[in-house]
């Protein structure tokens, strides 16, 4: 029998983060256990409040959640399949089962995740997120990046090129530029991608609102530099027909509903001629080493998550130098946590 167990948890950001549209120095979490035969598989839910998702709603969701009925964890794809139709939407709890589930399924086989996939394991070299914010504190948060080859920087608003010049005071680096829907005007927009083109930018991350597909199908045909599909690409159904507005999907678990979808979005992606970023929220040690055992089908690695956070409650694969370097163990790859020392906090 596969038993579920639960924790809410609140996890509490280095720095402010900012982003266009939002300000925020916490990020509601779910931790989830799933045990059988005495064997544990952990994961977690992150919901910024930008998506709908909260401790409310994703404890309401596992309260409903009855495994009873299924005997062998092996049988993935029934399982996440009856937890997706317990209720539509809420993508980031079920992240929470998925995650939990294939870390037993690895644990159980003895064998990390990325072997499960039929995946090499490799280094990933990751970007470090630098969010919108005074001319001071950028440079101190580049400065603090020292290590990492390439920072994603965070614009969208009225001082874009204020905030690349500040960077730009710093750092060489190449960059990668996230817009989090904040370009409204599709020329304005094409007039800074071509500026962003001669800063050593190497993409750009949903530059327009989800709302804006013909402006997006526009930009798309003319930009110099590749765009990429954030907000605008959920789960595997936008990615068929990404290619119109996008060059590129950046792939999140809590919009996914986990690794299952994550990885069959990937494959359709590859297929199809699109590249592929990993990306995370603010997450824990836990959903950032997930997202890792699928590094190998990736272009771009966006996954420093739980670098962000002060309290961090898993233990997972080190970060030397901006890379990511798996330690080999089975599963997701976690120093197993001691589950009952860890306390339920909800801001």
């Amino acid at each position: 029998m596969i038993s579920l167990s639960y924790k809410p948890y609140t996890l509490y950001k280095k720095h402010v983060f900012r982003i266009a549209g939002s300000t925020r120095t916490s990020t509601p979490v779910v931790l989830v256990r799933l045990r059988f035969e005495s064997v544990d598989g952990f994961g977690e839910a992150s919901m910024p409040p930008l998506y709908g998702e909260s401790i409310a709603t994703a404890t309401d969701f596992l309260s409903r959640v009855d495994l009873a009925p299924f005997k062998d964890p092996f049988n993935a794809e029934e399982i996440l399949d009856y937890v997706d139709h317990i209720a539509p939407g809420n993508p980031a709890v079920k992240a929470s089962i998925d995650i939990a589930l294939h870390d037993l399924i690895g644990k159980l086989l003895h064998i990390p995740l990325h072997s499960y996939f039929g995946l090499p394991g490799k280094e990933l070299v990751t970007s470090k997120t630098i969010g919108i914010d005074t001319a001071d504190i950028i440079r101190e948060r580049v400065r603090e990046a020292h290590d990492f080859r390439f920072l994603k920087i965070k614009l969208g608003g009225e001082n874009d090129r204020e905030i690349i010049d500040t960077v730009r005071q710093e750092t060489d680096k190449p960059l990668y530029i996230d817009a989090n829907q904040g370009w409204k005007d599709k020329e304005k927009a094409l007039d800074k991608i071509e500026w962003l083109r001669d800063q050593n930018v190497i993409f750009i991350e949903q530059p327009m609102p989800t709302t804006a597909l013909k402006d997006m199908e526009w930009l798309v045909a003319r930009s110099p530099l590749p765009l990429i599909g954030d907000e605008s690409i959920q789960r595997f159904t936008g990615v068929i027909s990404a290619g119109r507005y996008f060059h590129a999907i950046n792939i999140k678990l809590m919009k996914s509903t986990g690794l299952r979808e994550a990885y069959r979005m990937a494959s359709a992606a590859r297929k199809t001629g699109l590249k592929i970023m990993l990306g995370c929220m603010s997450e824990t040690s836990c959903a950032i080493a997930a997202a890792s055992q699928l590094g190998a089908m990736a272009d771009w690695i966006d996954l420093d998550g739980n670098l962000g956070i002060k309290n961090d409650p898993f233990t997972g694969h080190k970060v030397e130098n901006g890379i990511i370097k798996p330690n080999g163990l089975p599963g997701l790859g976690l120093v197993t946590p001691n589950w009952d020392k860890i306390k339920p906090d909800v801001q």
